[in-house]
Parts: structure tokens; sequence; C-alpha cells
């Protein structure tokens, strides 16, 4: 099994993680105790960080796709992309992000409308919806999106242009030279792991909690953990699978088949609901979004509600840089070949588009369904959480028993896809980069991410996910300040260079 692994990583991260699942499973009290603490001092004392942090990725990601550093390609020269445009996207986006989609998609917007952020607004009124899909937009959309460019674009950069390992660590070579080989690399490559594992768990869980509460729905089998928790373990074997396969067989036909059937989905949605109302919802939403983007951007605790900065902001961005290493090493993996621009404007603005289409249709069917229709979701998402809430909706159409079936496939779809390209990446992070690692670790790896899900989710529900990707996510902030710096080092390094080379062939022309 550990053969190809590199033992100052693998073996540091596995004792992190198993020692965490065996003191969940052990002393769960004890384990819930210490995680709110630390979580509620990391809120206190650098909640800001993460705001600000978050805001300046998006800005570093746009200066560098429309700079001179946007015409260097994340390879040689000569070489040319591996993948369609079209599956470089499906792949992209459904890893990226798939399963979150499909849980909060109607949840976010009714929450916002029922209680909106801020006090911005009166709750259920139309000013509320409109609050409701800025923040939406806002948590999905641009910030996201540019802290997966930033480390996707470092690990291409570093590993596709200057032929380094597919190791967080590479990217740190202009900083502390061949030191990435020793004990500081391997660090950054196990916070990296951590970092990862504990993304996904978030995401397995939230994907377990939301089939339960679809098979509630529809079958009344009734909601509790241990229903959630045969959820993981069935669709862990699945995934398990599917990760050995391999990137171009397993993950890339999941990803093309989740977004035909999402797409699909989204056009129910359309067609049997609200159709104009959902076009203008796009327009006027995406203007207001764009107006208070900045102001969004910066908005911390000072004068803000803290409780609910750190239930929503500060969540997503935790939960995205939790799972920047994992979606940053695949969507490098998949982007050999192209330029910094084409790279950045593809990752921000691509998905981005699909996310403002995919809430504008979730999200502002539920809202006509609040101001002018049944309504009725606001109070199943108080009384009965969150991941019912597409369920709800659905009941208020056609054929709601197929849709919400196809609903429920849609999500383990996107939980083995997601869960799948985690674990062939933390097997390339533990082994030295290698971009087929053995199988034996994919499955370890895999496990492990299983069973962080089932120990988090008794621990405390939605709560517990949180918790564990604010905590996973603050360490790894660090390193992904420190990779801009280095990337923006190893850039500027390059233009040098070619300049140096370009002076120096002008004068043997001259001579």
């Amino acid at each position: 099994m550990l053969r190809g692994s590199d033992s100052g990583v693998f073996w540091p991260a596995l004792i992190i993680v198993v020692g965490f699942v065996l003191w969940g499973t052990l002393f769960p009290a004890s384990l819930t105790s210490v995680a709110t603490a630390t979580l509620n001092g990391i809120i206190h004392t650098f909640g800001w960080s993460f705001v600000v942090s978050t805001a300046f990725f998006l800005v570093f990601a746009g200066f560098l796709a429309f700079s001179r550093f946007g015409r260097i390609k994340l390879g040689h020269d000569d070489e040319k992309p591996e993948f369609s445009t079209v599956s470089w996207v499906c792949m992209m986006f459904s890893v990226g992000m798939g399963i979150g989609l499909m849980f909060w998609g109607v949840a976010e917007p009714v929450s916002h409308f029922g209680a909106p952020p801020h006090g911005l607004a009166q709750p259920q009124s139309k000013e509320a919806a409109i609050v409701a899909m800025q923040y939406a937009y806002f948590h999905w959309a641009l910030h996201p999106w540019a802290i997966y460019a930033v480390v996707g674009l470092a690990l291409a950069y570093f590993s596709y242009r200057r032929d380094l390992p597919t190791l967080m660590s590479s990217a740190f070579q202009p900083l502390i030279g061949d030191r990435v080989h020793g004990p500081i690399g391997r660090t950054i490559d196990v916070l990296a792991i951590i970092a990862t594992l504990f993304g996904t768990a978030t995401s397995l869980g939230l994907g377990a909690q939301q089939i339960n509460s679809g098979m509630n729905y529809l079958w009344g089998t009734g909601e509790s953990p241990t229903i959630a928790l045969s959820i993981i373990a069935v669709l862990s074997v699945l995934f398990i699978l599917s990760a050995v396969s391999g990137v171009g067989q397993g993950i890339q036909f999941l990803s093309n088949m989740n977004m035909v059937i999402a797409v699909l989905l989204l056009f129910f949605l359309a067609v049997f609901g609200p159709t104009v109302f959902i076009f203008d919802t796009l327009i006027e939403s995406l203007g207001y979004y764009l107006s208070d983007l900045v102001s969004m951007s910066f908005r911390t605790a000072a004068f803000s509600d803290g409780k609910w900065l750190a239930n929503w902001t500060i969540f997503y961005w935790a939960w995205w840089i939790s799972w920047a290493p994992f979606v940053g090493v695949f969507i490098a993996r998949i982007s050999r070949g192209r330029t910094i621009r084409e790279f950045v404007v593809g990752v921000l603005l691509i998905p981005s588009a699909v996310t403002f289409i995919w809430f504008t249709i979730m999200g502002g069917t539920a809202l006509h369904s609040e101001l002018m229709g049944a309504g009725g979701l606001v109070e199943a998402v108080k009384d009965q959480g969150a991941p019912v809430s597409l369920f709800a909706l659905l009941a208020q159409y056609p054929m709601a028993t197929v849709t919400s079936t196809i609903a429920m496939f849609l999500v383990a779809i996107f939980f083995v896809s997601g869960a799948d390209a985690a674990s062939v990446v933390m097997g390339m992070l533990s082994s030295r980069g290698a971009p087929h690692p053995q199988a034996g670790i994919v499955v370890l790896w895999g496990l492990l991410a299983g069973a962080s899900a089932c120990v988090l989710l008794v621990m405390g529900g939605l709560a517990g996910l949180q918790t564990a990707s604010i905590i996973a996510a603050a360490p790894f902030l660090l390193v992904m300040i420190g990779l801009c710096v280095s990337l923006w080092k190893g850039l500027l390094d390059e233009l040098e260079t070619h300049a140096v080379l370009h002076d120096a062939k002008a004068v043997q022309s001259a001579e």
C-alpha cells in the first residue's frame, strides 16, 4: 500500500486524521468541546483575515489574467490542452462545488429571505428577496473561484512550466528553494492534505444529509444519524471504485453526466416555473450584486452581525479554502497547455456564470413561491432544516416524485465525483506528486474522508461540518498567502529571464 508514498508526508497526515477519527469515535463530547472553543477563538480573532484574504485573491487573479503575465502558458510553449473546453468546464464545475449547489441552491436564498443578512431588509419582503439573491451570488460565484484559481494557477505553473512535482510545496520554490524537499515543504503538503480531507468530509456530510432528507420526504424513511452514516458508507464504496479507475475514465464520465442531468433539472424548473420572473431576477439581482460587490467583500463583524458573518460568509470562505488544495490540484491537472489568461478567465467567469443561472432558477423559483405562490419554504427550512428545501420546492410542481428522485441521484453523483477527485489528489500529495498514485493509497484516503464525515455528523450535524471546515482552513490560509507571493516572484523571474535572453539574441544579431 505504501509503495511510492512519501513517508514524510503520508505518515504525519495519516496520524493526524486517524487520531481525529478515533477521538471523535471514542470521546465525541471532548472533541465537540475542544472544536467549539477553537472555532470561537479563530472567528473572534482572525475572522477578518478570511474576509480580506478572499477579496485579495480575487483582485490578484484578475490582475494576473490581464497583465503581461497572461500570455504565459501553463506548460511548454508547444503544448496543447489535453481536454476539450466543454469537458474542461464540466469537470472543473462538477468537482469544484456541485454537491454544495444542490444542497444550498434553494436553502440559502430561502434562509436569507426569512432572515436577511445584517438586517438589510425586512424579513420575507421584496427587498429581502433581492438581498437573498445578492448574497447567494456573493458566496458562490467570483470569490470562491478566485480561491481555486490562485491555487490551481500556481500548481499548474510550477508543475507544467517548470517541470516540478504536482505538490503544494513545489509552488514555494522561488521563496525557499531546495527546502521544498525538506521539512518545510513536507509540512505544507501535510496541511494541504488535512485541509482537503476535512473540506471533502464537509461536502460528504452535506450530501448525506440531503439524500436522507429526500428519502424521508418521498418515502417516510425518517431522518437519523444512522441512515446518514449508511448513505456515506454506500457512496464511499462507489467513489473509491470510481477513483481507482483514473481521471480520464471515472471523473470525466461522471462530471459530464452530472452536467447533463443538472441542466435537465434546471430546464424543468425554468419551463414549469415562473420563467419571466426568473429572467427578471437574474438581471436585477446581478446588477445589485455587481454594484455592491466591493462593500460586501470587505464587510466584517465591526459594524455587522458577527454571528451571521461567522455562520455564512466566513464558513463559506473557509470551506472554499479547505477545498482549494484538492480543487487546485485537480484543475491544474486538467488545465495543462492553457495560458494564464485563458485559465483565469475560464476558472473565474464560466463557473460563475453557471452559478448565477443555477441560483437564479433554483432560488428565484423558491422566492417566487414565497412572494406570489404556495409558499411554506421558509417554514420548511426552519422546522426541518436546509436539506429538505429542494424537495419541498419540487413538491409544488408536476412529477414531484420523479424530479425529487432525480435530484437525489444527482446529489449522489456529485458526491461520488467530488470525493473521487479528492481521494486521487490526496494520493498525489502523499506520493510525491505522482499523477497516478497507488490504488491502495487512494482507497485509504477515501475511507478516511468518509470516516471523518461520519464523525462530524455525529459531532454536531451541519454545525459540526462548518466547524471542521473553518478549523482546517485557518492554517492553510497562511499557505495560500505565501503561495501568492511565491507565484508573483516566479512569474517576475521568468519575464526577467526572457528579457535577458532576448537582449542576448539581439546582441548576437547585431554582431
